[in-house]
């Protein structure tokens, strides 16, 4: 923010690029339907206002939430709103972070655990979860009836479940770690 305020241009960038998320979860989360809006507008004031920014004040993010909250407030007053609204169109991209890290935390035990399956089993597996084939077209893909591949899939999953539950891990967002989706 110092360095944005002496004039260097891609000091502002990073900026943008480091906090942009944040504050549109903030605003997501606030007023979903102007979310996008609202973090246009924060850019632009804090763009304007960065010579006013004083390290000795607090951190370049404190800095940028506050802005981001003035922004809220003088839309709020425009539209003659008291309080922000939420609504079920609330999209916290923070939530797409934290299923990243902790997929990436689970996925060494998932490969140990898929390499221990018996190749037919993992095969259908895969052709399910991975390429998105119904079990009847995994079924046809390998060449067995459709009801062996529903048993074998179920045997898959559940050998899958009950090697990844023994050794409860926790991801970096400090949850535990299960399988989800197809593999569950």
């Amino acid at each position: 923010m110092t360095r944005s305020a002496r004039g260097d241009s891609a000091a502002f960038t990073h900026l943008v690029k480091a906090h942009s998320a944040a504050l549109y979860g903030y605003f997501a989360r606030r007023m979903p339907t102007a979310a996008e809006d609202l973090l246009s507008e924060t850019w632009l004031q804090a763009f304007a206002a960065r010579r006013t920014f004083d390290p000795a004040r607090g951190s370049a993010r404190g800095w940028l939430f506050g802005v981001a909250h003035n922004v809220l407030a003088q839309y709020l007053r425009r539209t003659g709103r008291q309080e922000p609204t939420t609504g079920p169109e609330v999209v916290d991209p923070w939530q797409v972070v934290d299923q990243r890290l902790d997929a990436a935390a689970m996925a060494p035990a998932l490969r140990r655990a898929l390499a221990e399956l018996p190749p037919d089993e993992r095969e259908l597996l895969l052709l399910i979860s991975w390429e998105q084939l119904t079990p009847a077209e995994a079924a046809a893909v390998v060449g067995i009836p459709a009801g062996t591949a529903r048993s074998r899939l179920h045997r898959a999953r559940g050998r899958l479940r009950d090697r990844l539950a023994v050794p409860r891990q926790t991801g970096p967002t400090g949850r535990n770690l299960t399988a989800t989706g197809d593999l569950a």
